[in-house]
């Protein structure tokens, strides 16, 4: 097939979600939207469909672990559907006689997704049902290694949608096999694009000319301090960088951990599989992990056996090994410690104090990773709000494990989603985790109201008592 042919194909899947979102929304009720939602929900959550996802996700993508998708596919999916259980998105959704203004929910059109291979299945389906919810038709454009999984997804979702009458065309995905040119015309032919994945991704996006929302790199950075519980601490951070091989944007990549409790916060983290890697090995972990300057496809995403294997370490560290942390200092383009690891591996940085803890992990995040999250763990409160007010961060995550909490979870108040927005700290146009609402639109009814009018001196007056007139 050759470049207008793919483009062709393109344009005819677009025109058939359009028709069907039209259909989709005449005549549409709460209960209809409602209906499509669970049908979408129920085909990744459903145990056999779930299994299937998770195996061949982790087979065509080598990325992660079946257990770990499973839960990731299970649980993001059920939290998605309680947040949206009761929200409003059709009809009347507010009406306040004091403004005089009424709010109609109305859908956005057709959205086009992008969606990456890390997690083919669980971020899909949490765009489609967001969509779907709000009474949008939805074109995915998986990653390449994507394909198979979303492929598996759809189907499974039009098998629902076959037991409640609606259009398979509600959800699509652009004919394989993925180019940038096919993606582009989805981008430029979409109401609204949603991006997850590279940054390079983002960019396209923001750039295609339809409204956009593409999410910030993360690089997690989390701050151990000296009124921490240490072993608390460290089984949660344990938890949350092995859970599916780190392949989520919100895993741990760097500790930082204040003096006073080093040694035995470390002594904590190897009671829980962290096995402390010297600044003496640093440079052998940074030559395996990225040779040739990019990242090791055969570290990225790997059981731990596999990893230590791959990183030479076999032998060399404890049987019981989940995860390394590697003692280093610097950060910035020349550490590639100090970025992204996608794989069992952080950083572990020693901090002076609390104050110097927090000065290295502004650095690390304007390194990379800004505006995504931060990690606190400490029983201090004031530190949280501190770095809450001075680090480029939209999220600080006080003692939980990050991974779990950063894209919402049943004790926290997030919501659950796998696509967190960086604000303008990470170049993204949201800075809450991408929900139902940013898949909607309302039309205002005005009415006149009694006049509301201040008078110069009601706005200025104590202005002009400072400054003078």
């Amino acid at each position: 097939m050759n470049a207008h042919q793919d483009i062709t194909a393109v344009d005819r899947i677009m025109d058939r979600a359009r028709a069907a979102q039209a259909a989709f929304e005449d005549g549409a009720t709460q209960e209809r939207y409602d209906r499509a939602a669970q049908a979408a929900a129920w085909a990744i959550m459903e145990p056999g469909r779930n299994r299937a996802l998770a195996e061949l996700s982790v087979k065509t993508t080598g990325l992660g672990n079946v257990p770990d998708k499973i839960t990731k596919n299970h649980r993001k999916t059920l939290g998605l559907m309680r947040d949206i259980a009761t929200a409003k998105t059709h009809g009347i959704v507010s009406d306040d006689p004091a403004t005089g203004i009424t709010e109609i929910a109305r859908p956005i059109g057709v959205i086009g997704a992008v969606v990456p291979s890390t997690n083919p299945a669980a971020t899909p389906a949490n765009n489609i049902i967001n969509a779907l919810k709000c009474g949008n038709a939805i074109v995915l454009s998986p990653s390449p290694k994507g394909v198979p999984a979303c492929e598996m997804l759809l189907g499974f979702i039009h098998a629902e949608f076959d037991k409640i009458g609606l259009d398979h065309d509600l959800v699509q995905m652009v004919p394989p096999p993925g180019s940038k040119d096919k993606t582009q015309r989805m981008l430029e032919q979409s109401d609204l694009v949603v991006v997850t994945g590279s940054q390079d991704n983002v960019r396209r996006a923001y750039t295609c000319g339809t409204p956009a929302i593409g999410v910030g790199a993360g690089n997690v950075t989390v701050i151990v301090d000296d009124t921490a519980d240490l072993d608390a601490a460290a089984q949660k951070i344990a938890a949350s960088k092995t859970f599916d091989n780190a392949t989520s944007c919100s895993s741990e990549n760097a500790l930082v951990v204040v003096d006073a409790i080093y040694d035995a916060f470390v002594a904590a983290m190897a009671r829980y599989g962290g096995a402390l890697i010297p600044e003496s090995g640093e440079a052998q972990i940074v030559e395996r992990l990225w040779p040739d300057g990019k990242l090791n496809r055969s570290v990225i995403a790997q059981d731990a056996d596999v990893m230590i294997d791959a990183l030479g370490l076999t032998g060399q560290v404890p049987a019981d090994t989940q995860f390394l942390a590697v003692e280093t200092k610097g950060i910035g383009p020349d550490h590639p410690l100090s970025g992204e690891k996608l794989s069992r591996v952080v950083a572990l940085y020693r901090a002076a104090d609390f104050s110097d803890a927090a000065e290295i992990a502004s650095r690390i995040l304007e390194h990379q990773g800004a505006g995504h999250s931060i990690g606190l763990h400490s029983a201090d409160e004031n530190r949280a709000l501190h770095l809450g007010e001075t680090i480029p961060t939209c999220r600080v995550i006080v003692n939980q494990a990050h991974c779990f909490a950063t894209g919402g979870a049943f004790n926290n108040g997030m919501p659950f989603s796998l696509s967190m927005g960086c604000g303008s700290w990470g170049g993204n146009s949201i800075d809450d985790n991408l929900n139902w609402r940013h898949f909607m639109q309302t039309t205002k009814i005005v009415r006149e109201i009694t006049p509301a009018e201040p008078s110069v001196e009601d706005i200025f007056s104590d202005y002009w008592a400072d400054a003078g007139k």
